[in-house]
């Protein structure tokens, strides 16, 4: 790849990780007012018929078929657990708190290679996952009066996330990524309406200023979609892969600006941890590849 196409693929993914963490704060102002299992058919609906119209023109077939696969099956079932832990964390605890645990995610894709997959992982890379889970440890703070109870949902978000994240390598690679995305928002829908039918859930009505919010985090879904796959087709994973971070600060502006969150120094002490632990992890990984 040349510099132009690597420079082109940081800014697609920054781009793309700017669309995510629009996503987020929308997410969370939505799950603040509506049930989640709302905002997830909601949400579910119009992210199925995005990327079912992206694969219909990206040429995806066999549908039906693809979404029976196995590993199709159980990435769709973490997609949509994490979906309803995630949600519920927006709902409950401050968005920066949750957008640093979910940088957490890399770390663990590493941790669950190495244990499930039994991929090569040296004593640098061990390490520096220590060394992360200490930071959300510092992020969530389980042990004194600052511990947010609702954080947990985020680790548990993440854990699913994680896991579904493995499960793609058992995903046949002719499978359209859109294809996937749209068998996701199908697993969130039907999450959503699962959860709609327990004991006492509503459906509440919406007033404009929440279908406008709807609306425009569907279309920050697409962009993050967008950005982050044509990042990986533009440039080299080595020099993009980095700058998934970048949704962090997003998402820490954002909350600032628009929910008046204001993080302590321990969550930003946490966050900077994780992300400074999956970069190295990220570095240590591409001098095991140079050999």
């Amino acid at each position: 790849m040349t510099l132009s196409d690597n420079l082109r693929g940081i800014l697609w993914m920054v781009f793309g990780m700017a669309g995510f963490a629009v996503l987020d704060t929308l997410l969370k102002i939505l799950a603040g007012a509506i049930p989640t299992g709302q905002v997830m058919i909601l949400q579910g609906i119009g992210g199925a018929t995005v990327f079912f119209l992206m694969g219909l023109r990206a040429g995806a077939r066999d549908w039906a078929k693809r979404a029976m696969h196995p590993a199709v099956v159980a990435r769709n079932i973490c997609e949509a657990l994490a979906a309803v832990c995630f949600i519920t964390a927006l709902a409950n605890a401050p968005l920066s708190l949750v957008a640093a645990i979910i940088q957490a995610n890399p770390l663990l894709v590493t941790l669950g290679a190495a244990v499930f997959l039994r991929e090569p992982v040296g004593i640098h890379r061990w390490s520096a996952i220590f060394v992360g889970l200490l930071g959300v440890l510092l992020v969530i703070r389980p042990w004194g009066a600052g511990f947010e109870p609702s954080s947990l949902w985020a680790v548990a978000g993440v854990i699913a996330l994680s896991a579904r994240d493995l499960l793609v390598r058992w995903v046949p690679r002719h499978y359209p990524t859109v294809q996937l995305g749209a068998m996701a928002m199908i697993s969130l829908t039907l999450a959503g309406g699962a959860l709609q039918l327990l004991p006492g859930a509503t459906f509440d009505p919406m007033d404009g200023a929440q279908q406008i919010i709807l609306v425009v985090s569907i279309f920050a879904l697409a962009v993050g979609f967008i950005g982050t796959t044509n990042a990986m087709r533009s440039g080299d994973i080595s020099a993009v892969t980095p700058f998934r971070y970048s949704r962090l600060p997003f998402a820490i502006g954002l909350a600032a600006i628009i929910l008046n969150e204001r993080p302590d120094a321990l969550t930003l002490i946490g966050a900077g941890v994780i992300v400074a632990s999956g970069l190295y992890t990220l570095w240590r990984e591409q001098v095991r590849r140079r050999g």
